[in-house]
């Protein structure tokens, strides 16, 4: 755990320079425009650049309300750091004009051939750029042209993987030649989806059948030409993440949810009492980008009151098991400019790195407001380890918890085979809606997030399957780690429907009701993608650890 302050105050910005950057950006959010993102350097780029970017996820995102008190169709497949002097006036400047094409792609190069966000290039099997994204009603047609029938690739993968389990090789070797002539990493979701899960099949096949018998198999060639995160450049790494939360709700509405929650839980908080120091536990797979939103809407208090001061401790990889997005690349730090954004909007803020979660404990205080944020983290992992990182947060006896996870339910029986097919139909879901998302093009983000979610498949291969994934199983988690469910407000629920109504119709919010809980859903296509809970500490659970109150 590190713990460090910056002293240093150079020249401070105006008041009234940040509340005319401040009135711009929700001005510009109210336009629903889109904001050019160009070039990204949070580390190396000037101080213009790196406000800029805050800028860009605060208007992208709709802030809190203010507060004044299945299976494939073949077969069985089933360091605490004090808010940073204040900005210069300069980083307060107009939101920044969308570069041209060439220079997004000469920013940011991926491996793997051109094709910037701003390419004209086109995915050859994407949504196509002169088609109007579909309105309200359209997911339902949308899952009816493009039925089970049309994704072929999970036609040829299910069955290879089945092969695979049961020593086919003839059978396997057959599949993997078919799928390694149609698989590539650009063009259709489907030839996307293809190759991914071709990949994760060639590393699954030595540990299914041995290396001899592997060794009699040809694997056709394989190799994603895309880095995941930790091998992508910082500034591409960050550009990625706020494109893909600018263009996609698979992040942005969890992440709404969860900050509207903890605004609301301020406001109430802060109506009866002196306002009380918000601690908040980040255990996911933002990597910042959620932050400036609710440190904003943190600011909007009644006249003459206070905001509330904010501690943000940040769990590194080791807080939970390895999973999809929850790396980052070496020397990715988002503190200093969350740390610069809260100062140029009053706001006290220190940010705390927490390695694990087993040192946690340490990091609290006396009479704070603790709110843990899990999200995306334990989808993958084994039961001991999802009982493991549960326990270590009820310890911390937070006020609460907010879980966000893939619903997977019934889509896997517990072997390997019906794992890997349960987790193909979430990253054809991922595929798909990104293609529709970047409107077919073959963006340098697009293919950063894309690289970043095959490594699900490839989790198959070297951990083997995990536990099942429904929320009526993540309800039963909770119950025995000592939690029970809490319900959102319906100002949380209202942020998240108006923040989706900006994406692509094909996207469902799934309210909470008597049959599905107080958990709210998330659809692409009419098929379930994600839910989002809430829970607080339960009554009747035994006395956790001493919090230090």
């Amino acid at each position: 755990m590190s713990n460090e302050r910056g002293d240093q105050e150079p020249a401070a910005a105006t008041g009234s320079d940040a509340s005319d950057w401040l009135d711009e950006s929700i001005a510009f959010l109210a336009a629903d425009l889109d904001v050019g993102l160009g070039a990204y350097g949070w580390l190396q780029a000037s101080a213009e650049e790196q406000q800029q970017g805050i800028d860009s996820m605060v208007a992208e995102t709709p802030p809190p309300p203010v507060i004044t008190l299945p299976q494939s169709s073949l077969g069985p497949v089933s360091t605490s750091v004090a808010s940073s002097p204040a900005a210069s006036p300069r980083e307060f400047g107009q939101p920044r004009k969308r570069k041209s094409p060439q220079h997004s792609s000469q920013r940011c190069p991926v491996g793997g051939g051109g094709g910037g966000r701003g390419s004209p290039e086109l995915d050859r099997g994407g949504t196509s750029c002169s088609r109007k994204p579909s309105k309200k009603g359209s997911a339902k047609a949308g899952a009816a042209s493009l039925g089970r029938d049309a994704r072929w690739a999970e036609q040829l993968l299910n069955p290879c993987a089945v092969a695979i389990e049961a020593g086919n090789l003839p059978r396997a070797q057959h599949l993997l030649y078919v799928l390694g002539e149609l698989a590539s990493f650009s063009g259709k979701p489907n030839h996307r989806l293809a190759a991914h899960g071709l990949r994760a099949l060639t590393q699954r096949l030595p540990h299914a059948v041995g290396l001899a018998a592997a060794a009699t198999v040809k694997m056709p060639s394989c190799e994603c030409p895309t880095p995941v995160f930790s091998g992508v450049d910082p500034r591409l790494f960050r550009a990625s993440l706020i494109r893909f939360n600018e263009v996609s709700p698979w992040f942005a509405v969890p992440n709404a949810l969860a900050n509207a929650t903890i605004a609301q839980a301020a406001a109430a908080m802060g109506a009866a009492t002196e306002p009380r120091q918000i601690h908040v536990v980040d255990i996911g797979v933002s990597h910042g980008v959620q932050w400036p939103t609710l440190l904003e809407a943190l600011t909007r208090v009644p006249r003459g009151s206070t905001a509330p001061s904010v501690r943000l401790t940040v769990g590194g990889p080791a807080a939970g098991p390895p999973v999809p997005f929850s790396s980052s690349p070496p020397g990715y730090d988002c503190s200093p400019q969350l740390l610069r954004y809260a100062k140029t909007i009053n706001l006290d803020l220190a940010i705390v790195q927490a390695p694990c979660t087993d040192i946690l404990h340490g990091t609290l205080t006396p009479g704070e407001t603790l709110v843990v944020c899990l999200q995306f983290r334990l989808g993958h992992a084994t039961a001991d380890e999802q009982v493991a990182v549960l326990r270590n947060i009820r310890i911390l006896n937070p006020e609460l918890l907010v879980l966000a996870e893939l619903d997977r339910g019934g889509r896997s029986d517990g072997s390997a085979a019906s794992e890997f097919a349960a987790r193909l139909e979430h990253l054809w879901m991922f595929l798909d809606s990104t293609a529709a998302a970047f409107k077919g093009r073959d963006a340098d983000e697009r293919r950063v997030m894309e690289a970043e979610a095959g490594t699900a498949l490839a989790a198959t291969a070297r951990r083997g399957a995990a536990v099942d994934g429904g929320r009526e199983a993540w309800r039963a988690r909770l119950a025995a780690a000592g939690f029970e469910e809490a319900a959102f407000g319906g100002e949380a629920v209202e942020t998240a429907k108006a923040l989706l109504r900006k994406y692509d119709g094909g996207w469902e919010l799934v309210p909470p009701s008597p049959s599905a809980g107080a958990a709210v859903g998330l659809r692409w296509k009419g098929q379930l993608v994600s839910f989002c809970s809430l829970w607080r500490p339960a009554q009747s659970s035994p006395e956790p650890i001493w919090r230090g109150a």
